[in-house]
């Protein structure tokens, strides 16, 4: 409910000036997402995010945004919160490979945050369409959950370019089979309980790895050919920032950490989506879906504290204006909690909890009290207006991300907010 306790000058801005969305269906006519076109202007690389995961609302919301993207504004790839390694086989299924049901067999192992959805859309798109839409994985092997997705594809280069090199990545395996997982949150802890003679080996021999490969990078090009050069090198690299990230991680959980130390993560998906960038033709413009916490343009803080400089924060200094953030909300209804669950197979457990009235000072708090329900609100425009409206600077200063808030200067922090009135947690998380 809204609060009318006090006057919310962002909500009357909101009110007259966010435009209601009519659709939720997959399905449904895309004209009401028109306001997007002005939003995104000649952006590169559009980021659509959640508060979120597993949230029913916005992956249906996401896949609208996709098919709009692709079908009225020329987009060509779906770079997705899904690792780099992994995601070549997504792409090949994508473009027709193989059988309509091997996408199942494809996400057995990743944790569902909503890739199958778009993924069926462009196989069937695809079907007709020219050029197609391709698919592009920019994380960190496994959701930082394990080296071998990674790992593993470098062997299988290394026996053909450099088989000398091979005992090295072999012994880099050998360490991390034992505390791999589904996600960060069960490898780190199982990381942290190897040897620290062990932790210290991984990551001095993925160190070695990375130099000589890019020391010795004309022989191996010359042995093979730079695309394959590139895809191992860039898999290497996903496996140092992971390795890395087990060390930020486990410091988190033990209260240890260094500043802003998980970024790595966030650094290594950024440059993913400049390399994919490069090598698609010329002109190329990318759909990114990823968290509300990835995608914003601002240093993520929790009580004050700098945590993290986000792969939006990194794409802007890149890109600039060609990189435009579209950040998915909610007012009411339940999100989906992530609990910490050793025992559990991704390392956490999914908890529906209902969501409190919006806190004062939210952008979700000005929904409420401009009384919108499915609606975008071009924060663009707000920005302009800011500046000589003591009323709306600085604007909104959190958002939700699952049942608490991320304080940000949301007008930094986003190009546009897309509410949905109401937010459900997923239904087909049974195997979680």
């Amino acid at each position: 409910m809204p609060d009318s306790s006090h006057h919310n000058p962002f909500a009357d801005w909101l009110r007259a000036h966010a435009v209601p969305l009519t659709h939720l269906d997959r399905e449904a006519p895309l004209d009401d997402l028109e306001p997007l076109r002005d939003i995104i202007g000649d952006a590169r690389v559009v980021a659509i995010g959640e508060n979120s995961h597993f949230i029913s609302e916005f992956a249906l919301l996401r896949e609208r945004i996709l098919r709009f993207l692709v079908e009225r504004c020329g987009f060509t790839v779906l770079a997705f919160e899904y690792g780099f390694s992994e995601g070549f086989p997504l792409d090949a299924w994508a473009q027709g490979e193989g059988a309509d049901d091997d996408l199942s067999a494809h996400l057995a192992g990743a944790i569902p945050v909503g890739v199958g959805g778009p993924l069926r859309w462009m196989r069937g798109h695809n079907r007709t369409a020219s050029p197609s839409v391709r698919f592009a994985g920019v994380d960190i092997p496994a959701a930082g959950g394990s080296l071998l997705p990674a790992l593993a594809p470098v062997a299988d280069y290394l026996r053909h370019i450099d088989p000398e090199t091979l005992p090295a990545v072999e012994t880099a395996m050998r360490i991390a089979e034992p505390f791999a997982g589904g996600s960060a949150a069960d490898a780190a802890p199982a990381w942290a309980r190897l040897a620290t003679a062990e932790q210290d080996a991984l990551s001095a021999t993925l160190t070695r790895l990375f130099i000589r490969f890019r020391a010795l990078e004309p022989l191996y090009v010359s042995r093979g050919d730079q695309q394959s050069y590139d895809i191992a090198l860039r898999r290497l690299e996903g496996a140092c920032h992971g390795d890395y990230t087990f060390r930020a991680m486990a410091g988190l959980f033990a209260g240890t950490g260094l500043t802003a130390d998980t970024s790595a993560r966030d650094v290594y998906m950024a440059e993913s989506v400049l390399w994919h960038l490069k090598r698609f033709e010329p002109g190329t413009r990318v759909v990114l879906v990823a968290h509300n916490a990835h995608i914003q343009k601002t240093p993520v803080s929790f009580n004050g504290h700098l945590t993290g400089l986000p792969m939006g924060h990194h794409l802007r200094r890149a890109l600039g204006d060609e990189y435009v953030a579209l950040g998915l909300t909610s007012t009411t209804g339940h999100t989906a909690d992530m609990r910490r669950d050793e025992n559990a197979r991704f390392g956490f457990t999914i908890d529906a909890t209902a969501l409190e009235p919006p806190e004062r000072g939210s952008i979700e708090a000005a929904f409420a009290d401009a009384g919108l329900g499915l609606s975008i609100a071009d924060l663009q425009q707000a920005r302009h207006e800011a500046p000589g409206s003591s009323d709306l600077a600085p604007g909104p200063d959190r958002i939700r991300i699952q049942s608490a808030y991320l304080h940000t200067p949301i007008l930094k922090a986003f190009d546009a907010i897309l509410n949905t009135p109401t937010s459900t947690v997923a239904d087909n998380l049974d195997n979680m």
